[in-house]
């Protein structure tokens, strides 16, 4: 079942997000299960909105491939996170692209 997930990571900075983005390289290759990847920063925290096929994929995904970025950028500690069944998504038309 597809659900979506909400992560707040206190204290995470855009250019340790770069750093982890720019290391696991998930826009270029693409984690299995993974559907959609939204990040903003607010309140001195890194927020996130997912779509994964599933939560295990997502586990999975962190377990094997984010968690050597999050140490290689610094970050410690872990992430407020939720998983919500996803009852509907909705893409505009014309939106394609990673960035």
């Amino acid at each position: 079942m597809a659900v979506v997930l909400s992560l707040r990571w206190s204290g995470v900075t855009p250019e340790q997000y770069d750093t982890v983005r720019d290391t696991v390289r998930w826009e270029e290759q693409q984690p299995e299960g993974a559907v959609l990847h939204v990040a903003w920063f607010d309140g001195g925290a890194l927020h996130v909105t997912d779509v994964w096929n599933s939560q295990a994929a997502f586990e999975r995904f962190f377990a094997e491939r984010l968690t050597p970025g999050l140490k290689e950028a610094g970050i410690v500690g872990e992430p407020e996170t939720r998983f919500s069944p996803l009852h509907r998504r909705f893409v505009a038309s014309g939106v394609s692209g990673a960035a």
